[in-house]
């Protein structure tokens, strides 16, 4: 047991919330799946500043990058002041060349 909780609730599961992990709807590689408009699935599942209201109030919001604004993630929300998106994805790249460089043999 780790304390993970799965809902499938998206109001019960951002209450009271810490950290806010979005991932990027990724359309290239549902061909065929059945899922709904990019906007039927905002609805649902994107998050919005009043979705973002139900977690934590210094709760943050993260995304790996890219996003898809409008479907996964509101702008409002990724652009502000609870994202931590833009250093996330800034410091993810440079721990990636630091990994690629040991991999290949370079000291770091």
């Amino acid at each position: 047991r780790v304390g993970v909780h799965v809902y499938h609730d998206m109001a019960k599961g951002l209450k009271d919330i810490d950290v806010l992990m979005m991932l990027r709807l990724q359309n290239e590689r549902m061909k065929g799946a059945n899922l709904p408009s990019p906007e039927e699935y905002f609805k649902y599942y994107g998050l919005t500043p009043e979705k973002l209201s139900l977690a934590r109030r210094d709760a943050i919001v993260m995304h790996p990058g890219p996003m898809n604004r409008g479907v996964e993630i509101d702008s409002e929300v990724a652009d502000g002041k609870q994202s931590v998106i833009l250093p996330q994805v800034t410091f993810g790249i440079a721990v990636r060349m630091a990994v690629m460089s040991i991999l290949a043999g370079n000291q770091v």
